[in-house]
């Protein structure tokens, strides 16, 4: 790589970080892409060479927010604290409960993303898609763990967590442990049941 391609790889960069900040805190229409420019310290031509629509900056932002949120804190985090599939879903909420009393917590972006835009928005689809890119951690871990009912219970588990993630943006600092002791009953339900017959 050559010295003009890392000046293009810390421009780009700088671009996207500044854009998360806007939209993770703020939503997709608070983004003013002239003022990402100026704080990139480029000019608004420029920015267009590297995002020409606003949809493939937030596009560029929603894949920041996968690496960093999803797989970088969601994912890794809960798999170190677990020794099996099922303690690792567990600790999914352990995770969340530290997430919620940090002074940097601003829910879920996706979920953001998709209810302010729409599910028929090009954004509103990305934000699906990478929701749903959650969903098959907890697929893989369930699979994992020999669980019945894959599908249901990644999609319930699922709800519970997007359901922690809105009541903690209410207040509900403690809505990772509820949602930890109903998750301990989901899990209850789809273990595969024996007939007790013994053999």
């Amino acid at each position: 790589m050559t010295i003009a391609d890392n000046s293009v790889v810390s421009i780009r960069d700088r671009i996207v970080g500044l854009a998360y900040e806007v939209v993770t805190r703020q939503g997709v229409r608070a983004l003013d892409v002239h003022a990402i420019a100026a704080g990139a310290g480029i000019t608004y031509v420029e920015l267009q060479q590297h995002f020409p629509t606003t949809i493939d900056l937030v596009t560029a932002v929603l894949q920041r927010r996968e690496r960093l949120w999803t797989f970088g804190l969601i994912e890794e985090q809960s798999r170190r604290r677990g020794e099996t599939p099922e303690q690792q879903l567990l600790a999914i909420f352990d995770v969340f409960d530290e997430w919620f009393a940090a002074d940097d917590f601003n829910a879920c972006t996706f979920i953001n993303v998709l209810l302010e835009m729409g599910a028929d928005h090009p954004l509103g689809r990305a934000g699906i898609e990478h929701l749903q890119r959650i969903r098959d951690i907890v697929r893989y871990r369930a699979e994992r763990a020999g669980l019945s009912d894959i599908d249901d219970f990644a999609r319930s588990w699922h709800l519970l967590m997007k359901g922690a993630i809105i009541a903690a943006a209410e207040g509900d600092l403690l809505a990772a442990r509820r949602a930890k002791k109903m998750a301990r009953t989901l899990l209850e339900a789809h273990r595969p049941q024996t007939d007790g017959s013994g053999g």
